[in-house]
């Protein structure tokens, strides 16, 4: 019953999506009830499977003895599901009004679909190549996404976010073929599946695992590879809360994890130049991100460059190779999809009202668009780290566990956390500022400026609210990155 369950979850979206145009064509409310039936449905069976904690394997094609393709809902699999099957659905509301004037709105709907089956079979993959493939079909189902306004910077957006995608793919292939070639097993197994360096020298586990890192890397937005994501903000406001909170980037960072701990494993890696690398990257990611956030003044780009860094806090607690670092970066992980895609939609909202992009153009806007603008203070608050808020909870958790690694470059990373909590209080709160305090006054006109509709207005409150339980009732989420981890 339970492998019925896991093909349903995955392949019912997909299976929906490519037939959408043809069961609903162009009607709006058919398409509204199709599309919230499948999104709905598939959520549904999502959590009655993460509440059942089914752990059993299930081969589900053989290609060879090892290549297979393997489902298995382990314990971090149904983390990283949780936070697709509660998003998705509310992302898909949000969508119904974003999207009610497009004209193409039925093929968007069809891949959006396709791209929530995908983004679970990554989740639910048993081993690294099961992983790998439905990787690789996240880029197919979710370019068209990123093209979709069809002008020349959406154009430009996907190219790009094609090529990296590509050139990532390549890494995290080498990676794979090494691991499938050395491994005890090809499954995935928390600890690692080498037990001993092959070959008698670590340079090639070291040198292979460092590729995979860099090529899983590029959807995490990782330097050198993290420009396609503020690019790809051209997309619409649902796609982009999605690939900055969800979907694409989390699946880059899932994908680390699994490649770190459950892969080629922490005991190999550990205290290595691997390690070394890792941290450097991911330390480095986190500041320049923050720095470019505070540059930027197109409010969509600096909360992309805001995910570019937050991405690397949660890589910064994976490779601190600590069950400490892995909890903390699990907390983040969780925290920072809710956190993210409630001000993407306050963003969204304020860009369907008034077609403004710029921070420079919302001095004002928090008296005429109120409920927009105290949920988007309270991720702002959230993302900042101020108690009693979830990002409060994340934050801290990665702090002590740097604080706890006791190694010179944890201590750097923390204090470059601390300096990027800096720089988030600095882009995050000036932009509530000009919407609550307009400098000088204010000088646009807001008159006709409204509140948006409830279809984007109810998914913004539940997420506001969202982040003030789990940042006062967080045991739940901490014990469940914990297990994980196997600190409970």
């Amino acid at each position: 019953m339970n492998q019925i369950l896991m093909l349903a979850a995955i392949g019912l979206p997909i299976l929906a999506g490519a037939c959408q145009s043809l069961i609903v064509g162009k009607g709006e409310r058919s398409g509204r009830i199709y599309t919230s039936a499948v999104m709905l449905l598939t959520s549904a069976i999502t959590w009655a499977l993460i509440l059942t904690a089914p752990e059993e394997r299930f081969a589900l094609l053989s290609f060879t003895d090892v290549l297979t393709l393997v489902l298995r809902f382990d314990r971090l699999g149904r983390f990283f599901a949780g936070i697709i099957a509660t998003l998705w659905p509310l992302t898909t509301l949000y969508a119904f009004e974003y999207m009610k004037e497009d004209p193409r709105k039925t093929p968007f709907f069809a891949f959006f679909t396709m791209a929530f089956g995908v983004t679970l079979g990554v989740a639910m993959a048993g081993n690294l190549f099961t992983m790998y493939c439905f990787y690789e079909l996240l880029t197919l189902s979710t370019a068209p996404l990123v093209l979709h306004p069809n002008t020349k910077e959406a154009v430009r957006a996907a190219r790009t976010y094609f090529a990296y995608s590509l050139g990532g793919a390549a890494f995290a292939f080498a990676a794979m073929i090494f691991l499938i070639s050395n491994g005890e097993t090809a499954d995935f197994v928390l600890g690692g599946v080498l037990h001993t360096y092959p070959y008698a020298r670590p340079q090639f586990t070291l040198i292979f695992y460092t590729l995979g890192f860099f090529g899983f890397g590029v959807k995490a937005a990782m330097l050198p590879s993290c420009r396609w994501l503020p690019i790809a903000s051209a997309a619409p406001t649902p796609v982009t809360a999605l690939l900055h909170a969800v979907a694409v980037v989390k699946s880059g960072v899932f994908a680390i994890i699994r490649l770190t701990w459950f892969a080629y494993g922490t005991r190999l890696l550990i205290g290595t130049w691997a390690q070394t690398v890792a941290l450097c990257a991911a330390i480095a990611t986190i500041f320049y991100g923050a720095s470019r956030a505070v540059k930027e003044t197109h409010w969509k780009r600096r909360l992309a460059w805001s995910t570019v860094a937050n991405l690397s806090y949660i890589i910064f607690g994976a490779v601190l190779m600590t069950p400490a670092g892995l909890s903390a970066g699990l907390l983040h992980m969780a925290f920072h999809a809710e956190i993210k895609i409630l001000a993407f939609f306050c963003c969204g909202a304020v860009l369907h009202q008034t077609g403004r992009e710029y921070i420079s153009e919302l001095d004002g806007l928090g008296r005429r668009m109120p409920v927009t603008f105290v949920c988007f203070t309270v991720s702002a608050l959230a993302l900042v780290g101020i108690p009693p808020l979830s990002g409060f909870v994340s934050k801290w958790s990665l702090l002590t566990a740097a604080a706890d690694s006791g190694t010179p470059l944890a201590y750097a990373g923390a204090g470059i956390l601390l300096a990027a909590a800096l720089l988030t209080a600095v882009y995050m709160l000036t932009t509530v500022a000009r919407a609550w305090f307009p400098v000088g006054g204010g000088t646009l006109d807001n008159s006709g400026v409204r509140e948006a509709s409830w279809r984007m207005t109810v998914p913004m409150v539940i997420l506001a609210a969202a982040i003030v339980l789990t940042g006062v009732f967080a045991s739940p989420v901490i014990r469940a990155a914990q297990a994980i981890a196997g600190l409970g």
